[in-house]
């Protein structure tokens, strides 16, 4: 009988430690954090096929066999992608890029995916598809800082007071200097609370073009950065490019025409061409451009005889527009908030295009810099400080609304189909 009794108690105590090893095991298995994994700046980006894909980049450790683990929301099934790695190097930045697409999703739906290394398991993140028939997206002017803090600050104010967005944009110049590693870091690390969940749809803007040294050059950071749908074109990938997000065709411009005139001497010709094409085949309900500089250049407050004009590239792209009924023009580039007059040929019309210039989201701003036009409709409050927009889509009506930081908005338009 004591014998019996001592082998019960051996064996529950073998049972015991099997478990505690099994939840050790299981622990182990788990993290509470993707960093506990080496993952850093994960971030969604929009892709071609916004409705049944989405493409995931991150900064990692060399040689690791990350893993995407991902499942419609509060299912029990899921579906796993080996990610791929690529060496970044740019100047004295230099570490491993891994990138996974996820494909065949559903429409319309939400999910969630987690990265796996070996043993180890991230955290789940939030991914949504988009829908046939709506879109909401956060417009962010230049972002361009001395201090990215403030950028971060109204980012994630944006995504808080707006968690309905399904994708976020920014304007260009995303950063001052487009080769100082310290700067992307922060940027990615102020967007890093909702660039997991949000896919990115970003607009390159001159400073991109810049190295250390303040010299023109390819923008090789903004490039590898952010990886975007293909343009058809091998000769400038991923400068220009477009995507459908629900109702919505976003054509996004790249307008650095004086900067790559040296490196690339053909890019507006070419772009033109390619702009022609994209627009003439999208049968979206709505089509809106994305692009860094503005279609004008006002006069200086402060340099006498400077009068506001249309720009070349303005002066070249506008038509392009009109022919092919465009809804709507977002720029950057001014550091100022103006939304025009419709315009149509160049003159103000009813039944012209909304151009708006989206204002200044870092901390580089020109107070007082700009003149007033009869062609403005609408400014941000003065003096001017960071803004961001809504960009709401539905099958009625475009609204286009700009707020301050702190959530009070000072503009709104709706436009229709006529």
């Amino acid at each position: 009988m004591k014998y019996h009794k001592m082998r019960q108690i051996m064996n529950f105590l073998l049972i015991g430690l099997i478990l505690i090893f099994c939840l050790g095991c299981a622990q182990n298995r788990q993290s509470v954090s993707d960093r506990d994994i080496q993952i850093q700046d994960l971030r969604q980006l929009v892709t071609a096929d916004n409705q049944h894909a989405r493409l995931l980049l991150w900064r990692g450790a060399a040689s690791q066999n990350y893993v995407v683990e991902y499942r419609l929301h509060d299912s029990s099934f899921s579906e796993k992608v080996k990610a791929e790695a690529a060496p970044f190097k740019d100047g004295d930045w230099s570490y491993y890029q891994y990138r996974a697409l996820l494909q065949g999703l559903q429409a319309g739906s939400t999910y969630e995916y987690r990265i796996k290394s070996d043993d180890r398991i991230g955290q789940w993140h939030k991914l949504q598809t988009a829908a046939d028939n709506k879109v909401t997206a956060l417009i962010f002017p230049d972002s361009q800082s001395s201090d990215y803090a403030g950028w971060g600050r109204l980012a994630n104010n944006a995504y808080k007071q707006n968690p309905q967005a399904d994708l976020y944009v920014n304007m260009g110049d995303l950063v001052d200097n487009g080769q100082d590693s310290r700067q992307w870091e922060s940027w990615l690390s102020q967007v890093s609370t909702f660039s997991s969940e949000l896919p990115l749809a970003p607009v390159i803007g001159n400073h991109e073009t810049y190295t250390l040294d303040w010299k023109l050059r390819y923008p090789e950071s903004y490039i590898k950065l952010f990886e975007v749908p293909a343009a058809g074109s091998e000769k400038y990938p991923g400068q220009f490019y477009s995507f459908d997000y629900g109702n919505v065709h976003f054509t996004v411009l790249d307008t650095n025409f004086q900067e790559m005139q040296a490196l690339q001497p053909q890019l507006l010709a070419d772009e033109l061409k390619w702009l022609e094409q994209d627009l003439a085949g999208s049968k979206a309900l709505w089509k809106v451009v994305l692009m860094h500089k503005d279609i004008m250049l006002y006069g200086f407050t402060n340099r006498p005889g400077t009068t506001e004009h249309f720009t070349d590239a303005g002066t070249a792209l506008m038509p392009v527009f009109e022919k092919y009924r465009v809804d709507l023009v977002l720029s950057a580039h001014l550091h100022t908030y103006r939304r025009r007059v419709p315009l149509k040929n160049f003159q103000p019309d009813s039944d012209g295009l909304v151009y708006i210039l989206t204002g200044v989201a870092g901390s580089v701003r020109y107070a007082d810099l700009w003149k007033n036009s009869a062609l403005d409709a609408a400014k941000a409050p003065q003096p001017e400080t960071d803004n961001y927009l809504t960009l709401e889509a539905n099958d009625r009506e475009l609204i286009c609304r700009a707020f301050l930081s702190d959530g009070s908005k000072f503009d709104e338009v709706h436009i229709t189909k006529k």
